[in-house]
């Protein structure tokens, strides 16, 4: 169990700390060399964890080479210049209608897709209004919190999604069907709590004629046109397609090849186009694929060394006090483990727990969705608790607006635990509806 702790603690500090710009793929990949080469997991294990990963993996990537196609596009702009005008000129109405937004593509273009893609814009739109730093960090904090906060809906809406829907067996319209209600309770909880904490930072007017019209900013207009319907036909098909047992990724990355084919004008040669293909497929997170393998086989000998069996225990523990206190207890352990853990590793932790657990099956089912919004949420606590939060931190960094990780943590912990407590007692009430109702 020491050596087990040792090889991940080491692992994580290197994947945060990321010496000589190594990539965190390659960290997470020496790790999993040292539990390979110590007998902490053994090869067997390697076909086990990448059995549980890499449809989640594959489906992020595609969805990021999407969101980066229809950044490029302009399609992010457009919609952020549009929700600037809706806002009337009001920083209140503003303020909630960002959150909306950023809640929105959190659903549709996962949490990371949603902090990183979305942050730079509104950024640039609070430079143009012209709001005082108080404002504008209020506003950068509304976008960054949303985008982990709203990630519950879809099992596309994050990667800790996909992999816990995976190894339950849960559909596509099941997920949907529970999470979509309590995500709507995240959101307003989460709206509710900005709003507490920053309301005084947040103007009261701002001047709409200083915005640029919404059409200005579109880059490619058959990207535009042909981006809705696409979207549509692909929520479609993950509803159709989840019957027969058809990964989400190839479903997705159907999509993603369509639009590059768009993108790229294939059928003319590459003729007219304007956005970049090669730019969307060189940023795509391909160390997250090696990450996937490298901190789950690190985590699953973690695992194997007694931490599923602990896990699997204290879920017993809980279930043993009612429905409600296993809810709510599971999702607060999956929050502190993912804060001081990262969510990625520690969504299979639980997982694996609570497969080991004998519950009954309906608190099983509680669980299982109690570890997946705590994973989603939790890493809210603390800069390490997601991949998201690095790169959303790096990317303020880059362009002026450092958030220190006490300012951070403070931040964190006023606002994530209100919130986590809401949406766990939202689920705890719907599944007993639905329950009641079956």
């Amino acid at each position: 169990m020491m050596l087990a702790l040792i090889i991940f603690a080491v692992t994580l500090v290197l994947v945060i700390w990321q010496p000589r710009d190594l990539g965190i793929g390659w960290i997470a990949l020496g790790g999993a060399g040292v539990a390979l080469l110590t007998g902490v997991v053994q090869w067997a294990d390697v076909a086990t964890v990448w059995g549980i990963v890499w449809d989640a993996t594959f489906t992020f990537v595609a969805l990021i080479i999407i969101s980066l196609i229809l950044d490029e596009a302009g399609f992010f702009s457009w919609a952020a210049l549009h929700v600037a005008r809706w806002g009337a000129g009001r920083g209140g109405r503003l303020f909630a209608l960002i959150i909306v937004l950023g809640a929105v593509i959190a659903a549709f273009f996962a949490n990371d897709g949603a902090a990183l893609l979305l942050t730079p814009i509104v950024i640039a739109i609070l430079v143009r209004l012209r709001f005082a730093p108080g404002a504008t960090l209020a506003f950068i904090i509304a976008t960054g919190f949303v985008a982990d906060t709203t990630s519950l809906p879809l099992i596309i809406s994050n990667l800790v999604n996909i992999v816990s829907a995976n190894y339950f067996g849960v559909g596509f319209g099941r997920y949907a069907l529970v999470m979509v209600p309590v995500n709507l309770v995240s959101l307003a909880a989460t709206l509710g709590v900005l709003w507490l904490a920053f309301r005084r930072q947040v103007p009261a007017v701002y001047r709409v004629d200083a915005l640029e019209p919404p059409r200005s900013v579109i880059q490619d207009a058959l990207i535009f046109r042909m981006a809705p319907p696409l979207l549509a036909v692909l929520l479609l098909a993950y509803f159709v397609t989840a019957p027969s047992g058809i990964p989400v990724s190839l479903v997705t990355g159907t999509a993603a090849l369509l639009l590059m084919a768009i993108a790229g004008r294939w059928w003319q040669g590459g003729r007219g186009a304007v956005v970049s293909v090669a730019s969307a497929l060189r940023h795509a997170p391909w160390q997250i694929v090696l990450f996937s393998v490298g901190m789950y086989l690190v985590v699953y000998g973690l695992g194997k060394a007694g931490l599923t069996d602990e896990g699997a225990r204290a879920l017993v523990w809980l279930s043993q006090q009612g429905g409600f206190v296993a809810t709510v207890g599971t999702g607060f352990l999956s929050a502190i483990l993912a804060s001081v853990m990262n969510n990625l590793p520690s969504t299979l932790v639980g997982a694996l727990a609570i497969g080991q657990a004998q519950v009954a099956s309906h608190v099983q089912e509680l669980m299982v969705y109690a570890n997946v919004i705590g994973n989603d949420l939790g890493p809210k606590f603390t800069p390490i608790g997601s991949l998201a939060t690095l790169l959303w931190l790096h990317v303020l960094a880059g362009k002026g607006y450092g958030i220190g990780w006490g300012q951070y943590m403070r931040i964190g912990i006023l606002i994530t635990p209100p919130v986590l407590l809401l949406v766990l007692a939202a689920l705890y009430g719907w599944l007993s509806l639905l329950g009641a109702a079956a």
